[in-house]
């Protein structure tokens, strides 16, 4: 599985032959300014929650390339409304599709489509097939209900955790979360896009590194393979 860093919260996933979005805050974002909104042609889009950095381009990306939404309810709904394809889903249930299996799960942050809409709970999402498993947390406070994940899911190859704080966790906190997945190999991602959620790099890998853990702060455009 491949995993190419996009800014901010968006990442796209190769897994099962079929290529996944999650999060597209791509043409509001001008560290993203050399990414081609055009050229993205996933089979699925992913979407934790409703607010703007999460879902800006989620209805252009869905009409250029036919891709159908995977999301709560709420949201599924929302772009159902608009003639977009969707699989509605709901805290602690999975689905499985022909990619692998998707699992919706807890997150601790709120909810709100760009229209002002209520976006339904915030969650993040598991996936796994036979090649691995990715947890990807979406915005989210430090939960003890990460502790389910590895009692409800296969192990983790990595976890894509938020690191920025003040909006979400902070990567002290990422830290905790870490264990509580029993996961050593964690991706941050919502940091530096906005002058609240700038970090130190180096604090922050050093401060894994010193507990034997490996925090990548990716690049935009790296990719990741696990």
């Amino acid at each position: 599985m491949d995993i190419r860093f996009l800014g901010h919260a968006c990442f796209e996933i190769t897994m099962g032959g079929k290529v996944l979005l999650l999060d597209p805050f791509i043409s509001g974002n001008e560290l993203a300014g050399d990414v081609d909104l055009n050229s993205l042609k996933p089979d699925y889009i992913l979407l934790t929650h409703g607010h703007g950095d999460h879902v800006a381009d989620a209805e252009a990306i869905a009409e250029n390339s036919g891709a159908t939404i995977i999301s709560s309810f709420e949201i599924a709904s929302w772009y159902e409304q608009k003639g977009i394809k969707s699989h509605p889903m709901n805290l602690g249930g999975k689905s499985s599709f022909d990619f692998g299996t998707v699992k919706y799960v807890t997150a601790v942050h709120s909810s709100m489509l760009p229209d002002g809409s209520y976006g339904g709970p915030c969650g993040g999402f598991v996936l796994w097939n036979g090649d691995g498993c990715i947890y990807f947390a979406g915005d989210t406070a430090l939960t003890l209900d990460m502790q389910l994940i590895p009692r409800t899911c296969p192990p983790l190859d990595v976890a894509i955790l938020p690191v920025g704080d003040n909006f979400t966790m902070g990567y002290e906190d990422a830290l905790l979360a870490s264990d509580f997945i029993n996961c050593d190999n964690i991706i941050g991602c919502h940091f530096d896009t906005f002058g609240y959620i700038k970090v130190d790099h180096e604090k922050a890998t050093t401060l894994f590194k010193n507990h034997n853990k490996e925090l990548i702060l990716p690049r935009i455009g790296q990719i990741i393979h696990i």
